[in-house]
C-alpha cells in the first residue's frame, strides 16, 4: 500500500517551504502537479527530480481511479497546488476523499496557505471565522450575499484582481459601506499589500489603484 502526501508549496516566497516538504518530495515515486510547468520551476530550485504528472481541476475527475490504482499498488504520491495548501480552492479534495473511503493512508504537511496571514494581520476577530473561497460568478452569487449579509463570524474570501473592485461594492451594497474590511495583496513577495478600512474606503482605494497579484478579502461578521 502506499501513501498519499498533501504538500504545501509557497505561496510567493520560496523560503516558506519546509524541510520536511523539500524530503517529502524527493522520497515519492510521483508528484501531482497543477501545473507542471509552475512546479517545475519550484522543484528545479530545489533540486527535487521526482517525475511529475498533471493533476488539476479539469482532469482530476478522470485520473482519481487510476491514481488510487497506484496508490493500492505501492506507489507514493505527493499533490501540491500551483501555491498553497491543496483542496483549499485548489485540487486535491477527490483524491484524497477516494483514498480515505479505500484506507489509504493520507497526510497532510503544514505550510503555506494564503488565508491564514490575511486573517491574522487584518486586526479583524479570528477568534470564530468562516472560509468562503470564490464567490459564485453568476447563478447563486446575489443569494450568497443576501445570507452572508447575517454571518457574524469573520469572513474570508479570494478574488481574482480583475474583479476586486466589483466584489467589493458588492460588499457595500450587501453589507453596508461602514462594514470592516482588510485586503491583503501578493502576501509574501516583494510588493505584499493589506489595506484595512470601510468596505466604502477600501473600494475607493482600488477604484483609484487597480490591483494586480493574488488576493484575499477579509470581512468582518455584522454586529
Amino acid at each position: 500500500m502506499g501513501k498519499l502526501y498533501l504538500v504545501p508549496t509557497p505561496i510567493g516566497n520560496l523560503e516558506d517551504i519546509t524541510l520536511r516538504a523539500i524530503r517529502v518530495l524527493k522520497e515519492v515515486d510521483l508528484i501531482l502537479a497543477e501545473d507542471t510547468r509552475t512546479s517545475g520551476k519550484l522543484l528545479k530550485h530545489f533540486e527535487i527530480g521526482t517525475s511529475m504528472q498533471s493533476h488539476h481541476m479539469h482532469n482530476e475527475h478522470k485520473t482519481v481511479e487510476g491514481l488510487v490504482n497506484r496508490l493500492q499498488s505501492g506507489t507514493s504520491i505527493a499533490l501540491i497546488s500551483d501555491a498553497g495548501t491543496p483542496a483549499i480552492s485548489d485540487p486535491g479534495f477527490l483524491l484524497t476523499r477516494a483514498c480515505v473511503e479505500r484506507d489509504i493512508p493520507v497526510e497532510c504537511l503544514p505550510g503555506a496557505t494564503a488565508f491564514v496571514p490575511a486573517l491574522v494581520n487584518s486586526g479583524l476577530p479570528n477568534d470564530k471565522f468562516v472560509f468562503e473561497g470564490f464567490l459564485p460568478v453568476k447563478k447563486g452569487r446575489q443569494t450568497r450575499l443576501k445570507l452572508l449579509a447575517e454571518e457574524t463570524r469573520t469572513m474570508i474570501f479570494y478574488e481574482s484582481p480583475h474583479k476586486l473592485v466589483k466584489t467589493l461594492g458588492s460588499f457595500a451594497e450587501y453589507f453596508g459601506e461602514e462594514r470592516l474590511v482588510s485586503v491583503s495583496r501578493e502576501l509574501t513577495k516583494m510588493y505584499e499589500e493589506t489595506v484595512r478600512g470601510t468596505a466604502k474606503e477600501v473600494l475607493k482605494y482600488y477604484i483609484e489603484k487597480p490591483p494586480k497579484g493574488e488576493i484575499v478579502i477579509i470581512v468582518g461578521g455584522k454586529k
